[in-house]
């Protein structure tokens, strides 16, 4: 039986700091700039290794971001 060699993968390199926490700000609904910084060209939400954000801010962006999507400030999804 052969032994298959592992691909290593690729790191994602995200920003040390929190965004948030350095602009010392808290993710809001209608701040949609902000918001849809944090969104991919498809509408979903950046996951935290990829984003840079603490726990907390996480969190709360992903509340700010479903909000904003109720009051139909961002969109659910993007189609081309």
């Amino acid at each position: 039986m052969k032994k298959t060699k592992r691909i290593p993968r690729k790191k994602i390199m995200a920003p040390k700091k929190c965004f948030f926490c350095t602009e010392q700000k808290t993710p809001w609904y209608s701040d949609t700039t902000v918001l849809q910084r944090f969104t991919t060209d498809r509408g979903k939400i950046i996951a935290r290794v990829r984003s840079g954000l603490c726990a907390k801010h996480q969190r709360r962006l992903t509340d700010a971001i479903k909000h904003a999507r109720h009051v139909a400030l961002l969109p659910f999804v993007v189609r081309d």
